[in-house]
């Protein structure tokens, strides 16, 4: 499997809990912090800014991978999790 067949995990959810977003969102003006959940994210998982302008770009510049989504979404958030420690100030 490549990198263009990898699509979002249903129910998965991990860059919207895992990543921090440095951007503003609607509803949390000075961004994200890592391990805290979107509260642009519905119970089902989905986001309710997708596809909006107001949704921030890192969020849309963000593509699933294998090695980023591995087979299931402990992996998911397991890799995000490291890439957060990696990059921390």
């Amino acid at each position: 499997m490549d990198a263009e067949t990898v699509t979002c995990r249903p129910g998965c959810a991990a860059c919207c809990i895992a990543a921090s977003i440095t951007s503003p969102i609607p509803g949390m003006p000075n961004g994200k912090p890592a391990d805290v959940a979107c509260v642009q994210l519905n119970l089902d998982l989905t986001c309710r800014l997708f596809g909006q302008p107001e949704r921030p770009r890192v969020c849309g510049s963000l593509k699933p991978s294998l090695e980023m989504c591995g087979t299931d979404r402990t992996h998911a958030l397991a890799h995000l999790a490291e890439l957060e420690r990696l990059t921390r100030p």
